[in-house]
């Protein structure tokens, strides 16, 4: 089996979340993603654990991962992406960007660009922070996996 008949399942649509990207004027812009651990998943199970590995490095003060996948019996073929800070574990989630970047530049989690913002209403809670709020039950959702059960019905309720 070639290296382009492996990666073609590579690109395949996986299970994904939805997490809200920002809240201003009223209004949240969500996106969807998908974390690390999918993106290891995908590569273990589409060309075996080990058949895969990813490396780390500096370049111009940047922090890049790139991804290697075995393509015959030595030789390995390589992509890579750079990362940048979350707003939660600024470090810990450079290396994850930066991982998950370079699996899109093997196709993993590629498809999730194509899927459309979604731009919810919020309303203000008694602390004073703005959050998610869903008309059809009067609640205010605090979590992301209510976020994405809330975002994947009024998809499919269209």
């Amino acid at each position: 089996m070639t290296l382009e008949d492996l990666t073609k399942d590579l690109h395949k649509e996986i299970p994904y979340k939805w997490r809200v990207q920002s809240i201003q004027y009223g209004k949240a812009t969500c996106v969807a993603y998908i974390d690390a651990r999918d993106c290891m998943d995908m590569l273990d199970k589409v060309v075996g654990a080990a058949n895969w590995q990813s490396m780390y490095y500096t370049e111009d003060k940047k922090l890049f991962c790139k991804i290697g996948i075995k393509a015959g019996l030595t030789d390995w073929v390589w992509k890579s992406d750079t990362g940048s800070e979350s707003n939660v574990e600024k470090e810990k989630g450079k290396v994850s960007d930066a991982f998950k970047r370079a699996c899109v530049q093997w196709g993993i989690g590629r498809f999730l660009y194509r899927l459309p913002i979604q731009k919810l209403q919020t309303k203000k809670h008694t602390n004073g922070k703005e959050y998610v709020y869903c008309f059809e039950k009067k609640k205010l959702l605090f979590d992301g996996d209510e976020i994405t059960r809330y975002i994947n019905w009024k998809l499919k309720n269209k």
